[in-house]
């Protein structure tokens, strides 16, 4: 009886059901270092996303700072070609303007006479034209008589005793005149100076 008792199998021990197994029956590897592996690759995956956003950040603010200045630049091209046309006469209507200079001293010096009437009207009638000729292309006279002397658009040539306030233009040697805003010649005048006690 005891033999028998001896060669019984023995039952099968208790499995742990704490520790995961493989389909194979083996043992898996443990389910934490798995999860800290995927969130390190996560964590590098978000620092590569933050990198990248970054330098994408960049390559666009360089292409604004870069379309900027272009349009800038474009800008300032189409400027330079706009007073480039505006003023591109500008030699040729100085020269001219001495021309104009010589045709009113002529009507100026001009005796009234029959004989010369109509040399004199027709001089006159060329000065009118000369003026609107000029005109047309932004020539403009500076006005000067009774004015307070600007430096900026008037030359003092002397300056006089007069009646007029000091500082006031009494009398004008040469005619000045602007090409649109620009002083393409200024007068020549005489300004009244504040007169002396002993005067």
């Amino acid at each position: 009886m005891d033999e028998r008792r001896s060669e019984e199998p023995h039952p099968p021990e208790a499995e742990d059901l704490d520790s995961p197994r493989s389909a194979s029956g083996g043992e898996t590897a443990p389910v934490q270092p798995e999860r800290a592996r995927k969130e390190e690759e996560l964590e590098q995956l978000n620092a590569q996303l933050d990198k990248k956003s970054q330098e994408a950040q960049e390559f666009m603010d360089k292409y604004l700072r870069t379309y900027a200045e272009l349009e800038n630049f474009k800008k300032r091209i189409a400027k330079d070609q706009a007073d480039w046309i505006k003023y591109a006469n500008e030699g040729l209507i100085r020269e001219l303007l001495t021309v104009m200079d010589n045709l009113m001293r002529a009507k100026a010096h001009s005796q009234p006479s029959p004989e010369l009437s109509q040399w004199v009207a027709g001089v006159e009638l060329t000065v009118k034209q000369f003026e609107e000729t000029l005109a047309k292309f932004g020539v403009t006279s500076i006005k000067t008589l009774g004015l307070p002397f600007d430096p900026s658009v008037h030359q003092a040539m002397l300056h006089m005793d007069s009646e007029a306030e000091a500082g006031v233009i009494v009398e004008e040697f040469q005619k000045g005149y602007l090409l649109h805003d620009r002083v393409l010649r200024p007068a020549l005048v005489a300004v009244a100076k504040k007169k002396s006690p002993d005067s």
